[in-house]
């Protein structure tokens, strides 16, 4: 890899390290599973060693033996039920239910939930070798817990590559079926100084990224930063480990279709991660509402088509549990009011996904 790219790589990782990630060893990932079996088994030693223990016991107490069963039991839950399901809900192996993440709490009144959620590891890696037998990399992967959970492709202008030219990579030079890709990371990102794309899903040349930047004068792209990268947001706030664990636990869900056989479904399941404005606006509503509390208005102006179901949903839900820096309630209810029969079906559903989550204690 040329110098600049390897330069650009270095101030991601960097950030990130300084923000609280851990560093992931890329030989300790498994590409057959899909896993880094090394940061799962010390997120579960760490969080859950009684659990552990336990099913230990019905491997014949040989630790081996468990380890390579309970990781295999993992990547075929997560091909059947996706890495969101898993992550909030967890996986029973043998009877014994073992968490994959906690997340935080909505108050601080439960300091034993406080110490799980920081004991989640949170990590970056890379240069990751995510297909067996071969030598591709992908630049930098974002794990929670040993589970891939973002993508991410870097190109620096000074090379002569933009991030058109890692989108094209993505398209041509990534199997779409691969299990990393597929069925574990849920977004990825196309990177470079200046600008950001993603997707949330692999489709060969078929694949459709979106604009991921803030817009600059009006328009499309970045505006200057004087203190570094015109990207910098993405790992400075968007990758942010407390950002990034409460996008997996408040904001992605699945779109997934009820008709045709388990296989069919699983094919056209939709990952709905944020645009970038719509995120920034949810959490902005959300701290100001924590910050002033109740009595003020707010408005939110979307375009045709561009999500203003999903926005409201976050924002309902976000509402309904946010406590203030006394963990005191802000809101005793959230009523939503809408025109549409499709809306409110698309809210329901969204909103569904949020509630209908196991209790992380």
């Amino acid at each position: 890899m040329k110098a600049d790219e390897h330069a650009f790589e270095d101030a991601i990782e960097a950030a990130l390290l300084a923000g609280g990630y851990l560093k992931s060893v890329p030989s300790h990932f498994d590409p057959a599973l899909g896993l880094d079996t090394a940061e799962l088994f010390a997120f579960i030693g760490a969080t859950q060693i009684t659990k552990w223990e336990k099913l230990l016991g019905r491997y014949g107490n040989d630790p081996d033996a468990a380890q390579r069963g309970f990781a295999k039991r993992l990547a075929a839950e997560l091909d059947a039920r996706g890495t969101v399901e898993v992550l909030r809900q967890g996986v029973v192996d043998l009877g014994v239910t073992i968490r994959l993440a906690f997340f935080a709490p909505a108050h601080g009144l439960t300091p034993e939930l406080q110490e799980l959620y920081a004991a989640n590891r949170v990590s970056v890696t890379r240069q990751l070798a995510y297909e067996p037998g071969s030598t591709k990399t992908l630049d930098i992967v974002l794990l929670v817990n040993g589970i891939p959970t973002a993508t991410a492709e870097l190109k620096n202008p000074l090379t002569n590559q933009d991030v058109e030219h890692a989108i094209r990579q993505y398209r041509s030079d990534r199997d779409p079926t691969n299990v990393t890709l597929a069925r574990r990371a849920l977004v990825h990102y196309a990177v470079d100084p200046d600008r950001v794309a993603m997707t949330t899903k692999l489709a060969g040349q078929a694949t459709q990224f979106l604009p991921f930047n803030l817009g600059h004068d009006g328009g499309a792209g970045n505006p200057t930063n004087p203190a570094g990268h015109r990207t910098s947001y993405l790992w400075q706030r968007v990758w942010a480990r407390d950002a990034w664990m409460d996008l997996l636990a408040r904001f992605i869900h699945v779109e997934r279709p009820t008709q045709g056989t388990p296989a069919a479904r699983r094919a056209a399941e939709r990952v709905v991660f944020p645009r970038f404005h719509q995120w920034d606006a949810v959490v902005a509503l959300e701290t100001h509402a924590r910050d002033h509390r109740a009595g003020h208005s707010y408005l939110v102006e979307h375009s045709a088509g561009s999500g203003k179901s999903n926005t409201i949903a976050w924002t309902a839900h976000r509402l309904s549990s946010l406590h203030d820096d006394s963990d005191q309630k802000v809101f005793d209810k959230v009523v939503v009011i809408t025109d549409r029969v499709v809306l409110d079906r698309q809210l329901q559903e969204t909103i569904y996904q949020f509630e209908h989550t196991r209790a992380w204690w």
